[in-house]
Protein backbone atom coordinates (compact mmCIF):
# COMPACT_ATOMS: atom_id res chain seq x y z
CA UNK A 1 0.00 0.00 0.00
CA UNK A 2 2.91 2.33 0.72
CA UNK A 3 4.23 1.71 -2.79
CA UNK A 4 0.83 2.53 -4.31
CA UNK A 5 0.57 5.73 -2.27
CA UNK A 6 4.08 6.82 -3.26
CA UNK A 7 3.30 6.11 -6.90
CA UNK A 8 0.06 8.10 -6.87
CA UNK A 9 1.29 11.20 -5.10
CA UNK A 10 4.98 10.91 -5.98
CA UNK A 11 4.30 10.79 -9.71
CA UNK A 12 1.97 13.77 -9.49
CA UNK A 13 4.50 15.87 -7.54
CA UNK A 14 7.30 14.83 -9.89
CA UNK A 15 5.32 16.02 -12.90
CA UNK A 16 4.56 19.34 -11.16
CA UNK A 17 8.24 19.85 -10.31
CA UNK A 18 9.14 19.13 -13.95
CA UNK A 19 6.85 21.98 -15.00
CA UNK A 20 3.90 19.99 -16.32
CA UNK A 21 0.59 21.87 -16.09
CA UNK A 22 -1.25 20.93 -12.90
CA UNK A 23 -4.38 19.73 -14.72
CA UNK A 24 -2.31 17.52 -17.03
CA UNK A 25 -0.25 16.19 -14.11
CA UNK A 26 -3.44 15.25 -12.24
CA UNK A 27 -5.05 13.65 -15.29
CA UNK A 28 -1.95 11.76 -16.46
CA UNK A 29 -1.31 10.35 -12.99
CA UNK A 30 -4.95 9.31 -12.58
CA UNK A 31 -5.10 7.57 -15.98
CA UNK A 32 -1.82 5.74 -15.39
CA UNK A 33 -2.97 4.51 -11.96
CA UNK A 34 -6.32 3.37 -13.39
CA UNK A 35 -4.59 1.46 -16.18
CA UNK A 36 -1.87 -0.08 -13.99
CA UNK A 37 -4.27 -1.30 -11.32
CA UNK A 38 -7.08 -2.19 -13.74
CA UNK A 39 -9.73 0.08 -12.21
CA UNK A 40 -11.82 0.33 -15.38
CA UNK A 41 -10.36 2.51 -18.12
CA UNK A 42 -13.72 2.57 -19.89
CA UNK A 43 -15.14 4.64 -17.04
CA UNK A 44 -12.62 7.49 -17.32
CA UNK A 45 -14.79 9.57 -19.65
CA UNK A 46 -17.91 9.22 -17.50
CA UNK A 47 -15.98 10.16 -14.33
CA UNK A 48 -14.44 13.13 -16.15
CA UNK A 49 -17.88 14.34 -17.23
CA UNK A 50 -19.57 13.74 -13.88
CA UNK A 51 -17.03 15.96 -12.11
CA UNK A 52 -18.10 19.04 -14.08
CA UNK A 53 -21.79 18.31 -14.76
CA UNK A 54 -22.98 19.81 -11.47
CA UNK A 55 -25.34 22.77 -11.42
CA UNK A 56 -23.58 24.73 -8.63
CA UNK A 57 -20.36 24.72 -10.70
CA UNK A 58 -22.12 26.92 -13.27
CA UNK A 59 -21.53 29.75 -10.80
CA UNK A 60 -17.77 29.58 -11.43
CA UNK A 61 -17.65 30.85 -15.06
CA UNK A 62 -20.21 33.55 -14.26
CA UNK A 63 -18.32 34.79 -11.19
CA UNK A 64 -15.12 34.76 -13.28
CA UNK A 65 -16.89 36.82 -15.95
CA UNK A 66 -18.24 39.16 -13.26
CA UNK A 67 -14.68 39.65 -11.99
CA UNK A 68 -13.40 40.61 -15.44
CA UNK A 69 -16.36 42.94 -16.04
CA UNK A 70 -16.00 44.65 -12.65
CA UNK A 71 -12.26 44.99 -13.19
CA UNK A 72 -12.84 46.92 -16.42
CA UNK A 73 -15.91 48.86 -15.31
CA UNK A 74 -14.01 51.56 -13.43
CA UNK A 75 -15.55 50.67 -10.06
CA UNK A 76 -12.15 50.11 -8.43
CA UNK A 77 -10.85 53.62 -9.27
CA UNK A 78 -13.96 55.25 -7.77
CA UNK A 79 -13.73 53.15 -4.62
CA UNK A 80 -10.03 53.95 -4.20
CA UNK A 81 -10.71 57.68 -4.63
CA UNK A 82 -13.44 57.66 -1.97
CA UNK A 83 -11.39 55.61 0.50
CA UNK A 84 -8.31 57.83 0.00
CA UNK A 85 -10.28 60.96 0.86
CA UNK A 86 -11.65 59.28 4.00
CA UNK A 87 -8.32 57.92 5.29
CA UNK A 88 -6.32 61.05 4.50
CA UNK A 89 -2.57 61.52 5.15
CA UNK A 90 -2.21 59.18 8.16
CA UNK A 91 0.86 56.89 8.11
CA UNK A 92 0.26 54.10 5.64
CA UNK A 93 -2.89 55.82 4.39
CA UNK A 94 -2.70 54.45 0.86
CA UNK A 95 -1.72 51.02 2.18
CA UNK A 96 -4.77 50.95 4.44
CA UNK A 97 -6.91 52.10 1.51
CA UNK A 98 -5.50 49.21 -0.52
CA UNK A 99 -6.48 46.63 2.10
CA UNK A 100 -9.94 48.12 2.65
CA UNK A 101 -10.79 48.37 -1.03
CA UNK A 102 -9.44 44.86 -1.76
CA UNK A 103 -11.66 43.42 0.98
CA UNK A 104 -14.66 45.36 -0.34
CA UNK A 105 -13.97 44.49 -3.97
CA UNK A 106 -13.76 40.84 -2.95
CA UNK A 107 -17.50 41.13 -2.30
CA UNK A 108 -17.94 41.87 -6.00
CA UNK A 109 -15.46 39.67 -7.86
CA UNK A 110 -15.04 36.48 -5.81
CA UNK A 111 -11.61 35.98 -7.40
CA UNK A 112 -8.22 36.73 -5.86
CA UNK A 113 -6.34 37.50 -9.10
CA UNK A 114 -9.22 39.69 -10.35
CA UNK A 115 -9.20 41.59 -7.05
CA UNK A 116 -5.42 42.09 -7.10
CA UNK A 117 -5.47 43.17 -10.76
CA UNK A 118 -8.37 45.61 -10.43
CA UNK A 119 -7.11 47.34 -7.28
CA UNK A 120 -3.42 47.00 -8.07
CA UNK A 121 -3.79 48.67 -11.47
CA UNK A 122 -5.10 51.79 -9.74
CA UNK A 123 -3.34 51.79 -6.38
CA UNK A 124 0.16 50.40 -7.00
CA UNK A 125 1.18 53.28 -9.34
CA UNK A 126 -0.36 55.76 -6.87
CA UNK A 127 1.60 54.25 -3.97
CA UNK A 128 4.86 54.30 -5.93
CA UNK A 129 4.24 57.94 -6.88
CA UNK A 130 3.82 58.80 -3.17
CA UNK A 131 7.18 57.23 -2.32
CA UNK A 132 6.09 53.76 -1.20
CA UNK A 133 8.49 50.95 -2.02
CA UNK A 134 7.19 49.15 -5.12
CA UNK A 135 7.91 45.71 -3.61
CA UNK A 136 5.97 46.63 -0.47
CA UNK A 137 3.05 47.82 -2.61
CA UNK A 138 3.05 44.67 -4.73
CA UNK A 139 3.24 42.38 -1.69
CA UNK A 140 0.48 44.20 0.16
CA UNK A 141 -2.01 44.20 -2.72
CA UNK A 142 -1.24 40.54 -3.49
CA UNK A 143 -2.08 39.43 0.05
CA UNK A 144 -5.02 41.82 0.39
CA UNK A 145 -6.40 40.59 -2.93
CA UNK A 146 -6.34 37.02 -1.65
CA UNK A 147 -9.12 37.89 0.83
CA UNK A 148 -11.49 37.79 -2.16
CA UNK A 149 -11.86 34.02 -1.79
CA UNK A 150 -13.04 34.52 1.80
CA UNK A 151 -15.39 37.47 1.31
CA UNK A 152 -18.67 36.35 -0.32
CA UNK A 153 -19.24 35.61 -3.14
CA UNK A 154 -16.30 33.22 -3.42
CA UNK A 155 -15.41 30.77 -6.18
CA UNK A 156 -13.45 28.70 -3.66
CA UNK A 157 -16.53 28.27 -1.46
CA UNK A 158 -18.54 27.11 -4.48
CA UNK A 159 -16.00 24.34 -5.13
CA UNK A 160 -15.82 23.34 -1.46
CA UNK A 161 -19.62 23.28 -1.22
CA UNK A 162 -19.91 21.05 -4.30
CA UNK A 163 -17.39 18.53 -2.95
CA UNK A 164 -18.65 18.39 0.65
CA UNK A 165 -22.35 19.16 -0.02
CA UNK A 166 -22.25 22.01 2.50
CA UNK A 167 -24.66 24.87 1.66
CA UNK A 168 -22.85 27.41 -0.54
CA UNK A 169 -24.89 30.40 0.81
CA UNK A 170 -23.98 29.27 4.34
CA UNK A 171 -20.30 29.13 3.36
CA UNK A 172 -20.57 32.61 1.87
CA UNK A 173 -21.98 33.91 5.15
CA UNK A 174 -19.35 32.02 7.13
CA UNK A 175 -16.55 33.81 5.30
CA UNK A 176 -17.66 37.35 6.23
CA UNK A 177 -16.00 37.69 9.65
CA UNK A 178 -12.84 35.69 8.77
CA UNK A 179 -12.44 37.88 5.69
CA UNK A 180 -12.62 40.98 7.87
CA UNK A 181 -10.16 39.39 10.32
CA UNK A 182 -7.73 38.83 7.44
CA UNK A 183 -8.11 42.46 6.33
CA UNK A 184 -7.59 43.77 9.87
CA UNK A 185 -4.50 41.56 10.27
CA UNK A 186 -2.96 43.07 7.12
CA UNK A 187 -3.58 46.64 8.28
CA UNK A 188 -1.26 46.15 11.28
CA UNK A 189 2.04 45.52 9.43
CA UNK A 190 1.00 47.94 6.67
CA UNK A 191 0.62 50.74 9.22
CA UNK A 192 3.82 50.10 11.20
CA UNK A 193 6.04 49.52 8.16
CA UNK A 194 4.66 52.68 6.53
CA UNK A 195 5.15 54.75 9.68
CA UNK A 196 8.74 53.50 9.98
CA UNK A 197 9.52 54.70 6.43
CA UNK A 198 7.42 57.85 6.54
CA UNK A 199 4.94 56.72 3.89
CA UNK A 200 1.58 58.45 4.09
CA UNK A 201 -1.63 58.84 2.18
CA UNK A 202 -3.22 61.68 0.29
CA UNK A 203 -4.93 64.68 1.93
CA UNK A 204 -8.16 64.79 3.89
CA UNK A 205 -11.16 65.26 1.69
CA UNK A 206 -13.46 68.25 2.16
CA UNK A 207 -17.13 67.56 2.82
CA UNK A 208 -17.96 68.52 -0.76
CA UNK A 209 -15.21 66.27 -2.20
CA UNK A 210 -16.39 63.38 -0.03
CA UNK A 211 -19.97 63.85 -1.20
CA UNK A 212 -18.94 63.97 -4.87
CA UNK A 213 -16.70 60.91 -4.45
CA UNK A 214 -19.49 59.06 -2.65
CA UNK A 215 -21.95 59.78 -5.44
CA UNK A 216 -19.44 58.62 -8.04
CA UNK A 217 -18.81 55.40 -6.11
CA UNK A 218 -22.41 54.80 -4.97
CA UNK A 219 -23.39 52.16 -7.51
CA UNK A 220 -20.11 50.35 -6.93
CA UNK A 221 -20.76 50.40 -3.19
CA UNK A 222 -24.17 48.89 -3.84
CA UNK A 223 -22.77 45.95 -5.85
CA UNK A 224 -22.23 43.56 -2.89
CA UNK A 225 -25.67 44.41 -1.53
CA UNK A 226 -27.31 43.65 -4.88
CA UNK A 227 -25.36 40.42 -5.47
CA UNK A 228 -25.57 39.00 -1.96
CA UNK A 229 -28.98 40.49 -1.19
CA UNK A 230 -30.51 38.67 -4.14
CA UNK A 231 -29.15 35.40 -2.73
CA UNK A 232 -29.80 35.87 0.99
CA UNK A 233 -33.21 37.33 0.22
CA UNK A 234 -34.20 33.99 -1.29
CA UNK A 235 -34.54 35.46 -4.78
CA UNK A 236 -31.57 33.71 -6.39
CA UNK A 237 -29.43 30.62 -6.02
CA UNK A 238 -25.64 31.20 -5.92
CA UNK A 239 -25.48 30.39 -9.64
CA UNK A 240 -28.22 32.90 -10.44
CA UNK A 241 -26.57 35.47 -8.16
CA UNK A 242 -23.42 35.10 -10.27
CA UNK A 243 -25.48 36.00 -13.35
CA UNK A 244 -26.89 39.00 -11.47
CA UNK A 245 -23.29 40.07 -10.77
CA UNK A 246 -22.44 39.90 -14.47
CA UNK A 247 -25.49 41.92 -15.52
CA UNK A 248 -24.90 44.50 -12.78
CA UNK A 249 -21.24 44.87 -13.79
CA UNK A 250 -22.16 45.36 -17.45
CA UNK A 251 -24.73 48.01 -16.52
CA UNK A 252 -22.14 49.82 -14.41
CA UNK A 253 -19.63 49.69 -17.25
CA UNK A 254 -22.15 51.15 -19.69
CA UNK A 255 -23.20 53.81 -17.18
CA UNK A 256 -19.57 54.80 -16.51
CA UNK A 257 -18.81 54.58 -20.25
CA UNK A 258 -15.92 52.21 -19.59
CA UNK A 259 -17.33 49.09 -21.27
CA UNK A 260 -18.47 48.99 -24.87
CA UNK A 261 -19.11 46.04 -27.14
CA UNK A 262 -15.39 45.59 -27.82
CA UNK A 263 -14.50 45.54 -24.11
CA UNK A 264 -17.43 43.24 -23.34
CA UNK A 265 -16.26 40.80 -26.01
CA UNK A 266 -12.74 40.83 -24.53
CA UNK A 267 -14.16 40.20 -21.04
CA UNK A 268 -16.11 37.21 -22.34
CA UNK A 269 -13.08 35.87 -24.19
CA UNK A 270 -10.81 36.19 -21.15
CA UNK A 271 -13.38 34.64 -18.84
CA UNK A 272 -13.98 31.76 -21.26
CA UNK A 273 -10.27 30.91 -21.32
CA UNK A 274 -9.96 31.21 -17.52
CA UNK A 275 -13.12 29.17 -16.94
CA UNK A 276 -11.87 26.45 -19.28
CA UNK A 277 -8.64 26.18 -17.29
CA UNK A 278 -10.55 26.00 -14.01
CA UNK A 279 -13.00 23.37 -15.27
CA UNK A 280 -10.18 21.22 -16.68
CA UNK A 281 -8.57 21.30 -13.23
CA UNK A 282 -11.91 20.38 -11.62
CA UNK A 283 -12.43 17.46 -14.01
CA UNK A 284 -8.90 16.03 -13.79
CA UNK A 285 -8.59 16.65 -10.03
CA UNK A 286 -11.85 14.77 -9.50
CA UNK A 287 -10.53 11.89 -11.61
CA UNK A 288 -7.28 11.91 -9.59
CA UNK A 289 -9.19 11.79 -6.31
CA UNK A 290 -11.36 8.91 -7.57
CA UNK A 291 -8.34 6.91 -8.73
CA UNK A 292 -6.42 7.51 -5.49
CA UNK A 293 -9.42 6.39 -3.46
CA UNK A 294 -10.02 3.25 -5.56
CA UNK A 295 -6.47 1.96 -5.11
CA UNK A 296 -6.49 2.70 -1.37
CA UNK A 297 -3.99 5.57 -1.33
CA UNK A 298 -6.44 7.96 0.33
CA UNK A 299 -7.24 5.50 3.11
CA UNK A 300 -3.53 4.80 3.65
CA UNK A 301 -2.69 8.50 4.06
CA UNK A 302 -5.69 9.04 6.32
CA UNK A 303 -4.61 6.22 8.66
CA UNK A 304 -1.04 7.52 8.64
CA UNK A 305 -2.17 11.01 9.61
CA UNK A 306 -4.55 9.74 12.31
CA UNK A 307 -1.70 7.73 13.82
CA UNK A 308 0.21 10.96 14.49
CA UNK A 309 -2.13 12.11 17.25
CA UNK A 310 -5.53 11.53 18.80
CA UNK A 311 -5.77 15.18 19.82
CA UNK A 312 -8.11 17.15 17.54
CA UNK A 313 -6.28 20.45 18.19
CA UNK A 314 -2.92 18.96 17.27
CA UNK A 315 -4.39 17.43 14.13
CA UNK A 316 -6.03 20.65 12.92
CA UNK A 317 -2.66 22.38 13.30
CA UNK A 318 -0.93 19.57 11.35
CA UNK A 319 -3.61 19.81 8.65
CA UNK A 320 -3.01 23.55 8.32
CA UNK A 321 0.75 23.08 8.03
CA UNK A 322 0.12 20.57 5.23
CA UNK A 323 -2.26 22.99 3.52
CA UNK A 324 0.20 25.87 3.85
CA UNK A 325 2.93 23.85 2.15
CA UNK A 326 0.50 22.63 -0.51
CA UNK A 327 -0.59 26.22 -1.13
CA UNK A 328 2.96 27.05 -2.18
CA UNK A 329 2.85 24.40 -4.89
CA UNK A 330 -0.77 24.03 -6.07
CA UNK A 331 -3.78 26.18 -6.82
CA UNK A 332 -6.73 26.20 -4.42
CA UNK A 333 -9.11 24.17 -6.60
CA UNK A 334 -6.59 21.34 -7.07
CA UNK A 335 -5.94 21.27 -3.33
CA UNK A 336 -9.66 20.95 -2.60
CA UNK A 337 -10.02 17.95 -4.87
CA UNK A 338 -6.75 16.26 -3.87
CA UNK A 339 -6.94 16.72 -0.09
CA UNK A 340 -10.63 16.77 0.79
CA UNK A 341 -11.05 13.00 0.20
CA UNK A 342 -8.51 12.65 3.04
CA UNK A 343 -9.90 15.42 5.25
CA UNK A 344 -13.62 14.58 5.03
CA UNK A 345 -13.25 11.30 7.00
CA UNK A 346 -10.92 13.15 9.39
CA UNK A 347 -13.63 15.76 9.97
CA UNK A 348 -16.06 13.02 10.94
CA UNK A 349 -13.48 11.29 13.16
CA UNK A 350 -12.73 14.40 15.22
CA UNK A 351 -16.21 15.92 15.01
CA UNK A 352 -15.06 19.08 13.21
CA UNK A 353 -17.87 21.20 11.81
CA UNK A 354 -17.66 21.02 7.99
CA UNK A 355 -18.58 24.68 7.49
CA UNK A 356 -15.96 25.88 9.97
CA UNK A 357 -13.37 23.56 8.43
CA UNK A 358 -14.23 24.87 4.97
CA UNK A 359 -13.64 28.45 6.07
CA UNK A 360 -10.36 27.51 7.81
CA UNK A 361 -9.17 25.60 4.74
CA UNK A 362 -10.11 28.43 2.38
CA UNK A 363 -8.39 31.01 4.61
CA UNK A 364 -5.20 28.90 4.51
CA UNK A 365 -5.41 28.61 0.73
CA UNK A 366 -5.87 32.39 0.49
CA UNK A 367 -2.44 32.72 2.07
CA UNK A 368 -1.12 30.37 -0.60
CA UNK A 369 -2.11 32.86 -3.30
CA UNK A 370 0.75 35.07 -2.10
CA UNK A 371 3.39 32.46 -1.21
CA UNK A 372 5.87 31.48 -3.96
CA UNK A 373 6.58 29.58 -6.11
CA UNK A 374 2.93 29.16 -7.20
CA UNK A 375 1.61 32.55 -6.08
CA UNK A 376 -0.95 33.75 -8.61
CA UNK A 377 -1.58 37.10 -6.96
CA UNK A 378 2.13 37.86 -6.65
CA UNK A 379 2.63 37.33 -10.37
CA UNK A 380 -0.18 39.80 -11.05
CA UNK A 381 1.08 42.55 -8.73
CA UNK A 382 4.75 42.01 -9.60
CA UNK A 383 3.89 42.76 -13.21
CA UNK A 384 1.89 45.85 -12.23
CA UNK A 385 4.72 47.14 -10.03
CA UNK A 386 7.36 46.39 -12.69
CA UNK A 387 9.61 44.57 -10.23
CA UNK A 388 11.00 41.06 -9.66
CA UNK A 389 9.27 38.17 -7.95
CA UNK A 390 12.19 37.33 -5.64
CA UNK A 391 12.19 40.89 -4.29
CA UNK A 392 8.42 40.92 -3.73
CA UNK A 393 8.67 37.48 -2.08
CA UNK A 394 10.79 39.06 0.67
CA UNK A 395 8.51 42.10 1.06
CA UNK A 396 5.43 39.89 1.39
CA UNK A 397 6.72 37.99 4.46
CA UNK A 398 5.24 40.38 7.11
CA UNK A 399 1.84 40.20 5.42
CA UNK A 400 1.93 36.40 5.22
CA UNK A 401 2.80 36.25 8.93
CA UNK A 402 -0.09 38.61 9.68
CA UNK A 403 -2.45 36.41 7.67
CA UNK A 404 -1.23 33.36 9.62
CA UNK A 405 -2.03 35.24 12.84
CA UNK A 406 -5.55 35.83 11.54
CA UNK A 407 -5.84 32.14 10.63
CA UNK A 408 -5.01 31.15 14.21
CA UNK A 409 -7.80 33.44 15.42
CA UNK A 410 -10.28 31.80 13.02
CA UNK A 411 -9.19 28.31 14.14
CA UNK A 412 -9.55 29.01 17.85
CA UNK A 413 -12.77 31.04 17.60
CA UNK A 414 -15.10 28.92 15.43
CA UNK A 415 -18.08 31.19 16.11
CA UNK A 416 -16.51 33.76 13.75
CA UNK A 417 -17.36 31.34 10.93
CA UNK A 418 -20.52 29.77 12.35
CA UNK A 419 -22.41 32.74 13.80
CA UNK A 420 -23.43 34.59 10.57
CA UNK A 421 -24.90 31.56 8.74
CA UNK A 422 -26.79 30.59 11.92
CA UNK A 423 -28.08 34.15 12.33
CA UNK A 424 -29.29 34.19 8.73
CA UNK A 425 -31.01 30.83 9.19
CA UNK A 426 -28.76 29.22 6.57
CA UNK A 427 -27.09 26.60 8.74
CA UNK A 428 -27.63 24.36 11.74
CA UNK A 429 -24.80 22.91 13.78
CA UNK A 430 -24.16 19.22 13.22
CA UNK A 431 -24.99 17.39 16.48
Amino acid sequence: MTVITLLVFGLFLALVVLGVRIAIALGATACLVILLYQQGAMGISSIFYSNISKFPLLAIPFFILAGFVMERSGVSARLVNLASLIVGPIPGGLAIVGVAVCVFFGGISGSGPADAAAIGAVLIPAMIAKGYDRNFAAGLIATAGSTAILIPPSIAFVVYGVITEVSVPALFAGGIFPGLVAGAALVVPAYFISRKHGWGGERWGTSRELWVAFKRAFWGLMAPAVILGSMYGGICTPTEAAIVAVVYGILLGWMYRTIGWKQLYQCMLDSAVTSAVVMFIVAFAGLFGWAADRVGAIDHILKSMLSLSDNGLVMILIVNVVLFIAGMLLDAISIFYVFLPIFIPMMKHFGWDPLWFGVVMTYNLAIGMATPPVAVNLYVTTSLADTKLDQVAVAVIPFVLAMIGGLIVVIFWPWLSLAPPIWFGLYKLVP
